[in-house]
């Protein structure tokens, strides 16, 4: 933990009542200067948690209730609002900016100053000042060791999703189908039942 990090302070949250609520922060981490990091508040379960090996750079902000994963990088300036849920291995560039309550799935990525008002399904980049898809982290994925039979397979999951004109329960029950014998289409398939707001598409 750097110079002048806040962690653990008081929620930024007109609902905190003071209540004994936490911050529970895995093993690894990374925390530099003036980054900030919330408890939890007393609505929500009273608890904010960052997992292990995450690096949160200069000024990055991680607010009340958040759940991250692990490996996340949040570069310089980052910031995630309220009852935001980042997945393990989740990149988001300086700048980027993470609406309250939205989903950024593992292995995604956010361009720089990126602004996020929509959940963001697993392996996608987005960019933008309003945030759209623009591909497949592929990078990411090989630097992390996916075989190119398996960057394939989540590239034909994006195109099903974004570019087959489908309607969405179609998609699903078409990505569902992938799945059964492809482990990398499970966290789509994931995402789409769990996300509660709706995502970038």
């Amino acid at each position: 933990i750097h110079s002048h990090a806040v962690v653990g302070g008081e929620p930024q949250d007109r609902k905190y009542r003071g209540a004994n609520t936490s911050l529970v922060i895995g093993r690894g981490n990374w925390i530099r200067e003036h980054a900030t990091i919330h408890t939890g508040t007393e609505v929500a379960g009273g608890v904010t948690t960052i997992g292990d090996d995450c690096i949160l750079m200069a000024n990055a902000h991680v607010a009340h209730d958040c759940v991250l994963g692990d490996n996340i990088i949040m570069a310089n300036n980052a910031s995630l609002a309220g009852h935001v849920t980042v997945g393990d291995w989740a990149i988001l560039s300086g700048y980027s900016l993470i609406h309250q309550f939205c989903n950024v799935g593992e292995h995604s990525f956010t361009s720089f100053a990126s602004h996020v008002n929509q959940s963001i399904p697993p392996y996608v980049t987005v960019a933008g000042e309003k945030a759209k898809a623009k591909g497949v982290n592929t990078e990411g994925l090989k630097r992390r060791g996916y075989t190119p039979e398996q960057i394939q397979q989540v590239r034909r999951a994006y195109k099903l999703l974004y570019r087959s004109g489908l309607p969405l329960e179609e998609a699903k029950l078409q990505l569902a189908e992938m799945a059964e014998g492809h482990d990398e289409i499970k966290p789509w398939v994931d995402f789409l039942e769990t996300t509660v707001k709706s995502f970038i598409r």
